[in-house]
């Protein structure tokens, strides 16, 4: 979890205490946003869940714009984390299929986490350009091709449509929680793999 070491105004480290109730308060509207969608987060409601003030939460954040964008940061840094961590631990020919794994594996075991990238993109908080969500795994593509001795010219193509892919099988399994998302995942890992060697 992400929790930000800002010095406040007055140029000193937030305590131990504060830092915790901040990391609190960002857990709680990830929850709230992730139940009841952005719309439904008001400072009000997220006070009362955190047990604490209005006021307070207005200590922490100055909006709740500011608070939701909080949120995403810390649910998407843990998500990066996540693949970050499968990539590092993968051989260049298997990072393609460590990245899939990883998106799919960790969005199910936090489904929170997709309702709060979602609606924090929606609402407009969230800055996302599109290049940020094919780029990292265009890149993994090419280095994978590379290592394969196989040059492929199309990695964006093939980021942009598994990044589809993925969210695809990451909504079915929302709706279905009986959707096998590992078995789905896998189906697009031997796509992709296909994909890349021809």
């Amino acid at each position: 979890m992400v929790v930000a070491r800002k010095r406040d105004d007055e140029g000193r480290e937030p305590t131990i205490t504060e830092r915790a109730r901040r990391s609190q308060i960002i857990d709680v509207t990830r929850g709230i946003v992730a139940d009841h969608g952005y719309s439904g987060a008001s400072l009000a409601g997220i006070a009362r869940a955190a047990g604490v003030t209005k006021a307070a939460v207005l200590y922490y954040f100055p909006s709740k714009a500011a608070i939701v964008e909080a949120a995403y940061a810390d649910t998407l840094h843990a998500l990066v984390s996540a693949v970050a961590a499968a990539l590092d631990s993968a051989d260049p020919k298997e990072r393609p299929a460590a990245y899939i794994r990883a998106m799919v594996g960790h969005l199910r075991e936090h489904p929170g986490s997709v309702r709060m990238i979602t609606e924090a993109m929606r609402s407009g908080d969230a800055d996302h350009a599109r290049e940020e969500r094919w780029g990292p795994l265009a890149a993994v593509i090419e280095e994978a091709a590379a290592a394969q001795g196989v040059g492929t010219a199309h990695a964006r193509d093939l980021a942009v449509i598994v990044g589809g892919g993925i969210d695809g099988i990451v909504i079915e399994q929302l709706e279905d929680p009986d959707y096998d998302s590992a078995a789905a995942a896998e189906r697009l890992v031997a796509m992709l793999e296909s994909m890349i060697a021809h």
